[in-house]
Protein backbone atom coordinates (compact mmCIF):
# COMPACT_ATOMS: atom_id res chain seq x y z
CA UNK A 1 0.00 0.00 0.00
CA UNK A 2 1.92 3.81 -0.78
CA UNK A 3 2.28 6.01 2.14
CA UNK A 4 0.11 8.29 0.95
CA UNK A 5 -2.92 5.63 1.45
CA UNK A 6 -1.07 4.73 4.66
CA UNK A 7 -2.07 8.13 6.00
CA UNK A 8 -5.28 7.81 5.22
CA UNK A 9 -6.24 4.94 7.58
CA UNK A 10 -7.59 4.85 10.90
CA UNK A 11 -4.75 3.65 13.71
CA UNK A 12 -7.00 0.19 13.87
CA UNK A 13 -6.75 0.20 9.92
CA UNK A 14 -3.11 0.64 9.69
CA UNK A 15 -2.95 -2.33 12.86
CA UNK A 16 -5.25 -4.88 10.52
CA UNK A 17 -2.82 -3.86 8.06
CA UNK A 18 -0.12 -4.97 9.97
CA UNK A 19 -1.64 -7.86 11.45
CA UNK A 20 -2.67 -9.33 7.46
CA UNK A 21 0.84 -8.74 6.04
CA UNK A 22 2.28 -10.27 8.96
CA UNK A 23 -0.19 -13.59 8.03
CA UNK A 24 0.49 -13.35 4.44
CA UNK A 25 1.83 -16.43 3.11
CA UNK A 26 5.14 -15.18 1.44
CA UNK A 27 5.66 -15.45 -2.40
CA UNK A 28 7.77 -17.86 -4.17
CA UNK A 29 9.95 -16.16 -6.40
CA UNK A 30 12.17 -18.37 -7.71
CA UNK A 31 9.65 -20.98 -8.28
CA UNK A 32 7.84 -18.03 -9.81
CA UNK A 33 10.60 -17.56 -12.32
CA UNK A 34 11.96 -21.00 -12.86
CA UNK A 35 8.31 -21.03 -14.44
CA UNK A 36 8.00 -18.21 -16.21
CA UNK A 37 11.57 -19.37 -17.66
CA UNK A 38 10.45 -22.41 -18.63
CA UNK A 39 7.16 -21.22 -19.78
CA UNK A 40 8.63 -18.24 -22.30
CA UNK A 41 11.58 -20.67 -23.43
CA UNK A 42 8.82 -23.53 -24.49
CA UNK A 43 7.24 -20.34 -26.67
CA UNK A 44 10.46 -19.74 -27.91
CA UNK A 45 11.76 -23.43 -28.74
CA UNK A 46 8.24 -23.84 -30.45
CA UNK A 47 8.57 -20.66 -32.69
CA UNK A 48 12.12 -21.68 -33.80
CA UNK A 49 10.52 -24.92 -34.44
CA UNK A 50 8.12 -23.95 -36.83
CA UNK A 51 10.75 -20.97 -38.74
CA UNK A 52 12.89 -24.39 -38.93
CA UNK A 53 10.02 -26.31 -40.40
CA UNK A 54 8.74 -23.21 -42.70
CA UNK A 55 12.23 -23.29 -43.98
CA UNK A 56 13.31 -26.58 -44.80
CA UNK A 57 9.92 -28.39 -45.65
CA UNK A 58 8.25 -25.80 -47.57
CA UNK A 59 11.43 -23.82 -48.25
CA UNK A 60 10.55 -20.30 -47.39
CA UNK A 61 13.59 -18.08 -46.96
CA UNK A 62 14.50 -17.19 -43.67
CA UNK A 63 12.61 -13.82 -43.56
CA UNK A 64 9.35 -14.98 -44.88
CA UNK A 65 9.31 -17.89 -42.54
CA UNK A 66 9.71 -15.86 -39.43
CA UNK A 67 6.32 -14.16 -40.73
CA UNK A 68 4.86 -17.17 -41.13
CA UNK A 69 6.68 -18.44 -37.65
CA UNK A 70 5.02 -15.16 -36.37
CA UNK A 71 1.22 -15.72 -37.80
CA UNK A 72 1.42 -19.42 -36.48
CA UNK A 73 2.16 -18.36 -33.27
CA UNK A 74 -0.76 -15.75 -33.07
CA UNK A 75 -2.87 -18.56 -34.31
CA UNK A 76 -2.33 -21.14 -32.31
CA UNK A 77 -2.80 -18.51 -29.43
CA UNK A 78 -6.03 -17.37 -30.06
CA UNK A 79 -7.11 -21.31 -30.69
CA UNK A 80 -5.52 -22.22 -27.28
CA UNK A 81 -7.58 -19.16 -26.19
CA UNK A 82 -10.61 -20.07 -27.00
CA UNK A 83 -10.42 -23.35 -25.58
CA UNK A 84 -9.18 -22.34 -22.47
CA UNK A 85 -6.22 -23.49 -22.47
CA UNK A 86 -4.24 -20.24 -22.80
CA UNK A 87 -5.80 -19.20 -19.19
CA UNK A 88 -4.55 -22.36 -17.38
CA UNK A 89 -1.34 -21.91 -19.14
CA UNK A 90 -1.07 -18.26 -17.79
CA UNK A 91 -1.67 -19.70 -14.29
CA UNK A 92 1.21 -21.90 -14.06
CA UNK A 93 3.42 -19.67 -16.46
CA UNK A 94 2.91 -16.08 -14.79
CA UNK A 95 4.87 -13.79 -16.75
CA UNK A 96 6.67 -16.44 -19.27
CA UNK A 97 2.90 -16.39 -20.52
CA UNK A 98 3.31 -12.65 -22.17
CA UNK A 99 6.11 -13.75 -24.59
CA UNK A 100 5.12 -10.56 -27.18
CA UNK A 101 3.71 -12.12 -29.76
CA UNK A 102 1.08 -15.14 -27.96
CA UNK A 103 0.66 -12.84 -24.45
CA UNK A 104 -0.96 -9.63 -27.21
CA UNK A 105 -2.96 -12.08 -29.01
CA UNK A 106 -4.24 -13.62 -26.37
CA UNK A 107 -4.99 -10.78 -24.57
CA UNK A 108 -7.06 -9.40 -27.74
CA UNK A 109 -8.68 -12.87 -28.14
CA UNK A 110 -10.28 -13.10 -24.83
CA UNK A 111 -11.41 -9.67 -25.00
CA UNK A 112 -13.76 -10.51 -28.34
CA UNK A 113 -14.61 -13.64 -26.26
CA UNK A 114 -15.55 -11.67 -23.27
CA UNK A 115 -17.41 -9.17 -24.89
CA UNK A 116 -19.18 -11.19 -27.81
CA UNK A 117 -22.76 -10.49 -26.21
CA UNK A 118 -22.38 -6.44 -26.84
CA UNK A 119 -22.55 -7.09 -30.60
CA UNK A 120 -19.62 -7.38 -32.86
CA UNK A 121 -18.96 -3.86 -33.17
CA UNK A 122 -19.35 -2.30 -29.67
CA UNK A 123 -18.57 -5.48 -27.74
CA UNK A 124 -15.80 -7.30 -30.26
CA UNK A 125 -14.68 -4.73 -32.00
CA UNK A 126 -14.20 -1.99 -29.46
CA UNK A 127 -13.40 -4.01 -26.19
CA UNK A 128 -10.91 -5.87 -28.12
CA UNK A 129 -9.23 -2.45 -29.69
CA UNK A 130 -8.96 -0.70 -26.21
CA UNK A 131 -5.65 -3.02 -25.81
CA UNK A 132 -4.57 -2.76 -28.84
CA UNK A 133 -5.16 0.55 -29.76
CA UNK A 134 -2.91 1.72 -27.00
CA UNK A 135 -0.04 -0.93 -27.82
CA UNK A 136 -0.72 0.41 -31.48
CA UNK A 137 -0.44 3.81 -30.70
CA UNK A 138 2.70 3.90 -28.90
CA UNK A 139 4.58 1.35 -31.09
CA UNK A 140 3.61 4.05 -33.77
CA UNK A 141 4.75 6.55 -32.09
CA UNK A 142 8.05 4.93 -31.14
CA UNK A 143 8.85 3.81 -34.71
CA UNK A 144 8.36 7.46 -35.62
CA UNK A 145 10.90 8.45 -33.33
CA UNK A 146 13.68 6.27 -33.79
CA UNK A 147 13.33 7.02 -37.47
CA UNK A 148 13.73 10.74 -36.78
CA UNK A 149 16.34 10.04 -34.71
CA UNK A 150 18.29 7.57 -37.19
CA UNK A 151 17.53 10.82 -39.85
CA UNK A 152 19.20 12.95 -37.75
CA UNK A 153 22.36 10.88 -36.42
CA UNK A 154 22.70 9.46 -40.33
CA UNK A 155 21.49 11.71 -43.13
CA UNK A 156 23.53 9.95 -45.56
CA UNK A 157 22.20 6.55 -45.24
CA UNK A 158 18.04 8.02 -44.95
CA UNK A 159 16.97 6.61 -48.22
CA UNK A 160 18.01 2.90 -47.10
CA UNK A 161 19.59 2.18 -50.20
CA UNK A 162 23.48 1.36 -50.05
Amino acid sequence: MANDQKKKLTPVQQEYQKLAKKHEPPRPVGKNCLRAFIAGGGVCIVGQLLQDMYMKWVGLPEDQASTATVASLILLSVIFTSLGVYDKFGQWAGAGSAVPVTGFANSMASAAIEHRSEGMVLGVGGKMFKLAGSVIVFGTVAAVIIALLHLLFNPNIAGGGS
